[in-house]
């Protein structure tokens, strides 16, 4: 299955289409090897003939017909002209001088050269190939001079062998590597693939396996890891939201429908009704003004915004939100109080960094300590723009931090108290619009939440 899969793939036919291209390459470049190799032993040999011929064809306009006859016979008595031979005849092809018995066919008028094969030497079964130079003197004879050639035929046979050969053999071998690398791929492929489809059918807890190899594959796998992961988290996100939206909706809902319920089988009194449609209309303002913070929330996060950008003062905005909530901080007992720097200048939204510093003093006074003491810094802080809320109630523990941005997280669990767990998320959308950085300290006892800005960069 995984080589019928190797053979179908995309991947393994790249791969031949890259093989027959370097094997044509490779042919070409061995074939030249080839080809000169073979063309510069023959064009020594070629000279050497050519060098012969010329000394006989001096012999012969020096000495006539006997004078060459002479030389020929001398040539061939010589030893070392035994891989030589030498060929004289007549107009009608009678042998003068050589040794040769005959006049080669393929010696013919109209070429120059040639290649044969004829009986030679001591062995008179053997016929080695002769390679030789002929032409017609002016007597009308013709004569021919060559050499020996087997070894240099064998010699380019066995080249020629040789280089068909590396052909051959680095064909198989691309061919051999395409298919083993084309399997680890298709396999890797695969394993991606059946973890899709695992996934599909049982839900988002499988993973792609990695094989520490830490090459493309394992960080391509790793990537989707992680974005399985962010969709798991998204997920039980989206789950925690609705199970939380579905419940702070129904206790609203709930006694709305009872109220009405009780109005529709009563008698009409004025005042019962007027109070009934009160409370009916509170809970609805209050789902109401629910949707309108995801809706908020939802469209600060899409950073549409940021055209309303301007430098602000930090310090106004808190000061206003101080002044907003100082009446609430005094019903509790509680100490509101605003110090740091006159100044700390920021790049934003004026309206939705007053909304998130409302938000956070807000939470202040509702979750900190009934008489205790609340205090809003704003200071520069090297490069960056600072402001830190503090208190003195119980603090978020650490293992919640992390929990506390999610829409309609809320620490208390019985969801009883008012709020909708929305605030902070608010909060978090704005600071990611504007790039600020939110820390979580410990006071001992309280918490100190800080919202810290960068300077744009340049």
């Amino acid at each position: 299955m995984l080589l019928a899969d190797t053979l179908r793939s995309t991947t393994f036919k790249l791969a031949l289409v890259a093989i027959v291209t370097f094997g044509l390459i490779a042919s070409a470049i061995f074939s030249f090897v080839y080809l000169s190799a073979a063309s510069f032993v023959r064009s020594r040999s070629d000279q050497a003939i050519m060098t012969e011929y010329s000394s006989l064809r001096g012999a012969y306009e020096r000495s006539g017909r006997e004078g060459l006859i002479e030389l020929i016979r001398n040539r061939i008595a010589d030893r070392s002209s035994a891989d030589d031979v030498y060929l004289l005849v007549d107009s009608a092809s009678a042998v003068l001088a050589g040794n040769l018995d005959k006049w080669p066919s393929a010696a013919t008028a109209a070429r120059e050269w040639t290649e044969f094969r004829a009986p030679h030497g001591p062995d008179a079964a053997s016929e080695p190939l002769f390679r030789a130079m002929s032409a017609t003197l002016p007597s009308g004879d013709r004569l021919l001079v060559g050499t020996d050639i087997s070894d240099l035929d064998s010699f380019a046979a066995k080249i020629r062998a040789a280089v068909i050969a590396i052909i051959f053999l680095m064909f198989v071998i691309a061919v051999v590597a395409s298919i083993l690398v084309t399997q680890r791929t298709v396999g890797r492929i695969e394993s991606i693939d059946a973890t899709s489809r695992a996934i599909m059918e049982s839900g988002l807890d499988k993973r792609i396996p990695l094989r520490g190899s830490h090459d493309e594959w394992d960080r391509v796998a790793e990537n989707l890891n992680l974005m399985l992961d962010r969709i798991e988290a998204l997920m039980g996100d989206v789950k925690q939201v609705s199970d939380n939206v579905a419940h702070d909706l129904r206790t609203p809902l709930t006694r709305m429908r009872g109220r009405l319920e009780k109005a529709y089988h009563g008698e009409r009194l004025g005042e019962n009704d007027q109070a009934l449609i009160g409370d009916t209309l509170a809970d609805l303002d209050a789902v109401l003004r629910m949707f309108a913070s995801i809706t908020r929330i939802a469209h600060i996060e899409t950073q549409v915004r940021k055209g309303a950008f301007r430098n602000v003062n930090l310090v106004e905005i808190a000061s206003e939100v101080v002044e907003l909530y100082d009446a609430a901080a005094e019903r509790d007992g509680t100490d509101l109080s605003l110090t740091g720097d006159r100044e700390v200048r920021v790049t934003g939204d004026r309206d939705l960094l007053f909304d998130a510093i409302a938000n956070l003093v807000d939470n202040a006074i509702k979750h900190g300590r009934a008489g205790g003491k609340i205090v809003v810094v704003c200071e520069n802080v090297d490069a960056d723009a600072v402001i830190a809320i503090t208190d003195d109630g119980p603090g978020i523990p650490p293992c919640e931090r992390d929990h506390v941005f999610k829409r309609f997280y809320r620490l208390e669990q019985s969801r009883y108290t008012p709020g909708n767990g929305l605030g902070l998320s608010l909060v978090a959308a704005v600071a990611h619009l504007h790039g600020a950085r939110i820390e979580m300290l410990d006071h001992s006892p309280g918490l100190q939440f800080k919202l810290r800005f960068s300077p744009p960069a340049s």
